[in-house]
């Protein structure tokens, strides 16, 4: 098994980070770890075409994910190149150098585009690329900022959130939780809406914040950890909470999945589950990508399974994207999977560069837009058959 100490968090000395769930199928099996699963042969109910394909340059051991805001699609690489391209047609609109390491991104509203660098820089540039600010953290940025309301809300891998004034990147307000020894590397941050932060934390937790001051508005336990180890006992919620109106989503490695009223954080309900990734959700279901590669459907009232594809096992599926009929996860492999919303069946399969598909896909009406770890920037269309 493969132990990194984030960039930068290097020089402290501080702890070490799991690199991502899928590392921790294989960390007691030796020769016995599971193998990815073959693609299985099935017949296409639908049909998916590559409507264009860019570069943005290689994400190196981070995770990117592209931004769409207003009919653009930003898009970010290790190398620091930051780009933008019309979702339309795929042009490239412009390019920046950001002279730096860039280690999370993108995230944009109407009016910024930000990215963080492994050295805990946030640089915010306007819509046409130039540089507006950019104000130091205390660590490695491994998430896309969120802006809302003037506010820009970062999360650094030393266990804090920072709201900066979206101006000018100035200090408004910081949260800071405690680490355990051991964690999971996760390139998901932060969700936010109607003025309220939302985070997964270490150790099962999740907490919702004041966005114009930080203060902490409530705060619930979903999992406890357990275990005779410091592996074993891993109970992270890696990823950002699912938000649905009334109802907050989150899940844990090692843990349960779970809905909170989010206006309270009482919990509706909670089940079993492993899971690195985000949740995502339609009018009636919660979709996950558990840590073994099996595909869920949720009912989103009561938790029950709907469906489960298990064919995909130990592929490093991605969190899974509903769009129209399908819903859509990419792999370690490249390839783009469009499952049947309503049993989970094979749909099409689509293959982009060969590089794994790590982010969850993004939608746009009935495209989709994932991003490759070679760089590839591919938007895909889907009809049904």
């Amino acid at each position: 098994m493969k132990w990194r100490l984030p960039r930068g968090l290097a020089k402290r000395g501080w702890r070490f980070w799991l690199a991502g769930a899928s590392l921790l199928l294989s960390a007691c099996g030796g020769s016995d770890a599971i193998k990815p699963a073959e693609l299985v042969k099935f017949k296409p109910t639908a049909t998916a075409k590559v409507m264009w394909h860019a570069s943005v340059g290689e994400a190196d051991v981070y995770t990117f994910a592209p931004a769409l805001v207003e009919g653009a699609v930003y898009a970010a690489s290790a190398s620091g190149w930051l780009a933008r391209f019309d979702v339309a047609s795929g042009k490239q609109r412009w390019r920046v150098d950001t002279k730096s390491t860039l280690s999370g991104g993108v995230g944009a509203d109407a009016g910024l585009v930000m990215v963080g660098t492994s050295k805990g820089l946030v640089l915010a540039y306007d819509t046409n690329g130039k540089q507006i600010w950019q104000s130091q953290v205390s660590s490695e940025v491994l998430m896309g900022p969120r802006a809302e309301e003037g506010i820009v809300v970062v999360r650094s891998g030393d266990g804090r959130i920072v709201g900066l004034d979206a101006k000018d990147g100035k200090l408004r307000w910081e949260y800071r939780f405690t680490l355990p020894p051991l964690l999971l590397w996760s390139p998901d941050g932060v969700a936010i809406s109607h003025g309220i932060v939302f985070a997964g934390l270490a150790a099962g937790k999740v907490v919702a914040l004041k966005l114009s001051d930080g203060s902490v508005l409530w705060e619930s336990t979903l999992a406890q950890p357990k275990g005779a180890n410091e592996l074993e006992r891993i109970t992270d919620i890696a990823a950002a909470p699912d938000l649905d109106g009334e109802q907050t989503c989150a899940v844990t490695f090692q843990g349960r999945i779970g809905c909170y009223q989010t206006d309270r954080g009482a919990l509706s309900w909670s089940r079993d589950a492993s899971s690195a990734g985000a949740l995502t959700h339609d009018p009636a279901t919660i979709y996950m990508t558990d840590a073994r590669s099996t595909v869920f459907a949720f009912d989103k009232g009561t938790g029950a399974v709907v469906w489960k594809q298990e064919k995909l096992l130990a592929r490093s599926v991605s969190a899974p994207t509903p769009s129209g009929l399908f819903v859509a996860v990419g792999d370690f492999e490249g390839y783009v999977h469009f499952l049947d919303r309503e049993d989970g069946g094979f749909a099409v399969r689509v293959a982009t560069d060969g590089s794994a598909i790590k982010a969850r896909p993004l939608r746009s009406g009935s495209t989709m837009l994932v991003q490759t770890q070679n760089g590839g920037l591919y938007a895909i269309s889907v009809k049904s058959l």
